[in-house]
């Protein structure tokens, strides 16, 4: 049997890590330009708070709908298959969702777009898990990074889109196209089946034990903040804060780019505090956060706040995939999908949740209770396993 020589395995595995990262940034750019752009679609199609809340419900509905069928497709044909077929779905569906003619066909766009979205998610937290495994040191928290950082940057454009006028149709199509070309460029060095898969066939959807539920309720606690600021920030600045058009995207902003930034860094420090102590500070920033937002509902408290929620979440959801990939009950993709069933609860439950909650009240008592779930993270942080943190 020939010996691959160390050099060779060294440059598949940086190419192999540049591929994960860039698929990440594609996953993130595409949501975020949906993001970016939900205030236009709720004036377009003259939604109330409670009818958006309504409509934001099918996109998490997708991604639920998604879970048990991703596992068992990454199960049968592997990750790297299963990745091409989702991402390319995900950035179809963008161009629908912007091209919807009525709300009934928007409802079933985002509901494709939840269902693909997720199955990105799953199958590229299980090339990123296996990517970790060959590099023996934390790296989660770094691609989860490069999702903010798309995230930022389709946040930003499309503010520069807004302000000179471009639809969100023109604006999904172009996103679309920049997507699937980007991905086929990296697609050829994405890590080949089998690091995913378990020789005894483990069920492609399983339920968590108590360890791995533990991991999925803080998931769904930090889960429930970032739904908030992904499909309500617009909304909240606009609203709440008061703030002009032009400036309506500025909260969103601020949450992405705090949220990259301490992504990047947020690896050398799980690997010198650990990730209990990196829990417990992430709940009581973002709770913070959440907090001031609610009681100084202007411009540049508001801002301050949503900042603190950026780096208060930004490593909750790396630190949960990689612990559930990595617990050796279940393969990797049944683990990240268990523990993904109880996450995405909070974007299921939280759009609904906050719309209805501010048609009833107010949108500042929805994230008001919103902090009080952020604050559970801290609470629920589990000890660290042994090896856990770096000398």
């Amino acid at each position: 049997m020939a010996v691959i020589p160390t050099s060779e395995l060294g440059k598949n595995r940086r190419r192999a890590r540049l591929a994960v990262a860039g698929s990440f940034f594609l996953q993130g750019l595409c949501f975020a330009s949906w993001g970016s752009r939900i205030p236009a679609v709720q004036e377009r199609f003259h939604l109330t708070e409670a009818g958006l809340g309504a409509l934001l419900f099918a996109l998490p509905l997708g991604l639920m709908a998604s879970l048990p069928v991703t596992a068992a497709l990454i199960a049968r044909i592997g990750s790297k298959k299963t990745l091409t077929l989702a991402i390319l779905g995900y950035a179809s569906f963008l161009s629908f969702v912007g091209a919807a003619p009525n709300l009934s066909l928007l409802t079933l766009a985002l509901f494709a777009f939840g269902f693909f979205g997720n199955a990105v998610n799953i199958s590229v937290n299980t090339q990123a898990v296996a990517v970790e495994a060959l590099y023996a040191k934390p790296v989660m928290a770094t691609f989860h990074g490069l999702w903010s950082a798309a995230g930022f940057t389709g946040a930003g454009l499309g503010l520069a889109l807004v302000a000179i006028g471009v639809a969100p149709r023109e604006h999904f199509f172009l996103v679309s196209g920049f997507v699937a070309l980007g991905f086929l460029a990296f697609r050829p060095y994405l890590l080949a089946p089998g690091r995913e898969k378990s020789g005894d066939g483990p069920p492609a959807f399983a339920r968590p034990d108590r360890g791995l539920l533990l991991l999925g309720v803080i998931a769904f606690c930090s889960m429930i903040a970032e739904g908030a600021m992904f499909d309500w920030s617009g909304v909240y600045f606009r609203d709440v804060v008061g703030a002009k058009r032009a400036y309506v995207g500025a909260g969103y902003t601020a949450f992405l780019s705090t949220m990259a930034i301490a992504r990047f860094c947020a690896d050398s420090l799980v690997h010198r505090f650990g990730a209990r102590r990196m829990l417990r500070a992430n709940g009581m920033l973002a709770g913070l956060g959440l907090l001031l937002a609610v009681a100084a509902p202007s411009f540049y408290p508001a801002l301050l706040g949503f900042f603190l929620v950026g780096i208060g979440v930004s490593s909750v959801v790396p630190l949960v995939y990689s612990a559930a990939g990595k617990s050796g009950r279940l393969n990797p993709s049944s683990a990240i999908s268990a523990v993904s069933t109880l996450g995405f609860l909070g974007f299921l439950l939280g759009p609904p949740f906050i719309g209805f909650v501010a048609q009833a009240s107010s949108l500042r008592l929805s994230f008001f209770l919103v902090a009080i779930l952020a604050f559970g993270i801290s609470a629920l942080a589990p000890p660290d396993s042994p090896g856990a943190r770096g000398a």
